[in-house]
């Protein structure tokens, strides 16, 4: 038995705002179970310099957590004066996730930058941000759409993430806190709209797993991201 109650292949309760901030071309709050994300995509007029003069668009990606997201407040890197490499390695993730679906020649000299806050923390905010982030992004390239800014459409796809993992020995879809800080085994999947694999991150936290169990957790994930990619489509309706 799950500590949620939860059946082995169930998401915790889904929900996507659109439109929260007045400012940015592209906002959400995603709330996944007791985790919530704010995304915002804010678009910049030129690209970075390694793209200027490419006709080629760039997607990256910032991600921080509130002081208080978590069960103890956590001080604010930027009272440390540096990221965490926890923080660099999961925005880094979310810019390639979305930059997965996007086509940059599409996109032409500019740059999105994706900015997603963890509020409340309760397992999976990295898959939250990645599935949050896309709406954000979504909204963003619509309004650069109706606009005239760009021609075509330089999204290719949704994209959205989901964990699985083994806990108490049972392969289980979208772990929660007190699933994930026990689990013998982690994972963290990224896929398109079409079921295409963009990353996939796993990891035994105990006893090393097998082929079957991974094989077990891909097919929990593939259904997780149909379920999330009809949130993003419900959102966006």
């Amino acid at each position: 038995m799950r500590p949620s109650g939860r059946s082995l292949d169930q998401l915790r309760a889904v929900s996507i705002e659109t439109g929260v901030t007045c400012h940015a071309e592209g906002s959400c709050l995603i709330r996944i179970g007791r985790t919530h994300v704010l995304c915002t995509a804010s678009v910049e007029d030129k690209p970075p310099p390694f793209l200027r003069n490419t006709g080629m668009g760039w997607v990256t990606a910032e991600y921080g957590m509130l002081p208080r997201a978590t069960h103890t407040r956590g001080k604010r890197e930027a009272a440390a004066g540096k990221q965490s490499g926890r923080t660099q390695e999961i925005q880094r993730l979310i810019g390639r996730s979305l930059r997965a679906v996007v086509d940059r020649q599409a996109l032409g000299e500019r740059q999105i930058v994706i900015d997603c806050d963890v509020i409340q923390a309760d397992g999976g905010t990295r898959c939250a941000a990645i599935t949050g982030g896309w709406v954000a992004l979504r909204l963003a390239t619509n309004q650069l759409l109706k606009k005239g800014v760009i021609l075509s459409d330089p999204l290719l796809d949704h994209v959205a993430a989901v964990s699985c993992g083994i806990y108490a020995g049972q392969p289980v879809l979208d772990l929660d806190y007190d699933e994930d800080s026990a689990a013998g085994t982690d994972g963290n999947f990224v896929m398109t709209g079409a079921r295409r694999l963009v990353e996939v991150q796993a990891s035994a936290e105990g006893a090393p797993f097998s082929m079957a169990d991974l094989s077990q957790l891909m097919a929990l994930a593939e259904k997780g991201i149909a379920d999330l990619v009809a949130a993003q489509k419900a959102a966006l309706a």
